[in-house]
């Protein structure tokens, strides 16, 4: 079972499968609300979000699915994640401090990763080691959300400590690739999720409204201005960046 990490990039790259597809071609519109018992302000810029779907390919440049400061959009093609990532701030700071990096670009990265089927085989295995976490996929409950029937799946994730945290998501397995790796492999495309943002403070999105058909190939294409260095570039530039901050913070 593969641990909880949370890393400035993923830089592995390996030979993935290809998919069974699924037709679904269209737009999830999710709202994003603060649901917990300590209420606060979601950014208007963050309170709505979007993926657009063709078969198992997914694309988006919403807040709520980023899972770095520094990406500024995803796009899912089967097993394979690219993201557009920008380190053009941090990097300018850290140069202003005098640190030296053996990239000598603007920092606005392609970063890709291709998983295969195997990788998300024991998701589903009970494990509830400290720092591991699986999927429970609940049989019989259902709801209905943006007109779908979405089932239920609940994310275990354990702590260093071994505490559990779930998350509870609602999906559809008629939308979106077999394995959505934007979501940890999860079978389908969520249509809720509710996560614990800490101190009685939750965040919930939910999709409002599913347009069918309103997606074209050019809704899938990167942006422009982004360099696609090799693994070892990467490699070096995590190192290093780590290697800069872990030094300024120490100061």
């Amino acid at each position: 079972m593969k641990k909880i990490i949370v890393a400035v990039a993923a830089l592995l790259m390996t030979t993935g499968a290809l998919m069974a597809q699924n037709t679904f071609k269209g737009v999830v519109k999710y709202k994003v609300e603060s649901t917990g018992t300590v209420a606060f302000q979601i950014p208007d810029e963050a309170a709505t979000a979007e993926i657009k779907v063709s078969g198992n390919d997914l694309f988006t440049n919403s807040a709520i699915f980023k899972d770095s400061p520094f990406s500024e959009c995803t796009l899912v093609q089967n097993l394979t994640v690219t993201q557009c990532q920008n380190f053009g701030q941090l990097l300018d700071y850290l140069r202003s401090q005098g640190s030296e990096f053996t990239y000598q670009g603007a920092g606005k990265l392609i970063v890709k990763q291709t998983y295969k089927e195997s990788d998300f085989d024991s998701v589903a295995i009970k494990d509830e080691e400290p720092g591991h976490f699986y999927f429970e996929y609940v049989d019989g409950e259902t709801k209905e959300i943006a007109g779908y029937t979405a089932k239920k799946m609940i994310r275990h994730a354990f702590d260093a400590e071994g505490v559990d945290h779930p998350v509870v998501m609602w999906y559809s397995d008629e939308i979106g690739p077999k394995l959505n790796v934007l979501f940890g492999g999860i079978k389908g495309m969520p249509l809720q999720c509710t996560t614990d943002a800490g101190e009685g403070r939750e965040i919930t999105y939910t999709a409002i409204e599913i347009v069918k058909g309103k997606v074209k190939d050019a809704d899938f294409l990167l942006p422009a201005g982004y360099e696609l260095l090799s693994e070892e570039e990467l490699e070096t530039l995590g190192q290093e960046l780590q290697d800069e901050i872990e030094l300024l913070q120490g100061e």
